[in-house]
């Protein structure tokens, strides 16, 4: 039996635009197998809803901090209901 999938939307702050924040969270989702979206905010701050395993999240999340030039400094993150139709992650226009 599989893991249960679970859906988080997550909000990243400190230095996570400009610094390929988003080919980052698109490559680390692939990886694990994980969907959903990610986009920047007009605050400086990123946005992102993840799908997966709590196992496939956290492999996500692991990636994105050990990113090169990304420095999360805080994440304001919420259990969401999960999008069981939802297929890929994709990165989405800015939201401004």
């Amino acid at each position: 039996m599989g893991e249960r999938v679970i859906r988080r939307r997550l909000r990243f702050y400190g230095t996570v635009q400009g610094v390929g924040f988003r080919w980052h969270a698109r490559h680390a989702a692939a990886a694990a197998g994980a969907t959903g979206w990610v986009r920047n905010e007009l605050d400086g701050s990123v946005t992102m809803e993840l799908q997966g395993s709590e196992a496939q999240i956290d492999r996500v999340l692991q990636s994105l901090e050990s990113g090169r030039y990304i420095r999360i400094e805080a994440v304001d993150a919420r259990t969401i209901p999960v999008e069981p139709e939802e297929r890929g992650f994709t990165t989405r226009d800015d939201g401004w």
